[in-house]
């Protein structure tokens, strides 16, 4: 979560899906619920008023717009009308938020009803370097792109399948073999790109496999 101040009187801090998962939360829970939505609002509040500058205004306002996969959220305290209106156009009242919220999902959705096997980005966890020893030795793969990465003590392998000639079919059955070995992971590649550490780039499959055959 990454927050900035504007001015004295307005905060920004933009919301990525991991800051809600980090949460327990989903966009869907906020859905249709106006007390979830300003209760999550002002705990956002709390974490980012660092010196309580904001928790005694008599009037706090929030202002939403969408930002990439997450919301980008303003926080203002004590504005005139007339300074309100000249934020960057969002959405403030609760039914604007959950309205939105709505939208926000409806376009997720679509996204995640995209068949599976047309992908060839993925991203595969394991628990310590002994597995990606064994996934190293076991599958090899051409025309990928592979890059380790670690991040909160386990292992994350970034596949990325180059050759637009080969079938959906044998990219999904590449994805099935390497997961006997590692298992499939949430985390996306920008993900771990912010805040994973690169350890191995471009060939780490290959890499692995020769230092630790």
């Amino acid at each position: 979560m990454e927050m900035e101040h504007i001015n004295e009187n307005t905060i920004r801090v933009l919301i990525k899906s991991e800051d809600l998962a980090a949460r327990g939360i989903t966009f869907l829970d906020l859905l249709g619920n106006q007390n979830e939505i300003e209760n999550f609002f002002y705990s956002i509040l709390e974490e980012v008023d660092i010196d309580e500058e904001f928790k005694g205004s008599e009037a706090v306002t929030f202002q939403v717009l969408p930002k990439g996969d997450g919301l980008e959220l303003f926080i203002s305290k004590n504005l005139p009308p007339e300074e309100i209106s000249q934020l960057e156009d969002g959405v403030g009242s609760p039914e604007e938020i959950s309205e939105f919220l709505k939208k926000h999902v409806a376009a997720q959705l679509e996204e995640a009803s995209e068949p599976e096997e047309v992908k060839r980005h993925f991203v595969f966890e394991m628990t310590d370097f002994e597995e990606m020893i064994q996934l190293a030795n076991e599958v090899q793969l051409d025309s990928v792109i592979t890059n380790l990465y670690g991040m909160n003590g386990a292992y994350f392998l970034e596949i990325e399948f180059l050759d637009e000639l080969i079938f959906d079919s044998e990219i999904k059955d590449y994805v099935s073999y390497i997961a006997e070995f590692a298992r499939k992971s949430h985390v996306t590649p920008e993900v771990l790109s912010e805040h994973g550490k690169l350890l191995m780039e471009h060939d780490a499959l290959a890499v692995t496999r020769h230092y630790f055959h």
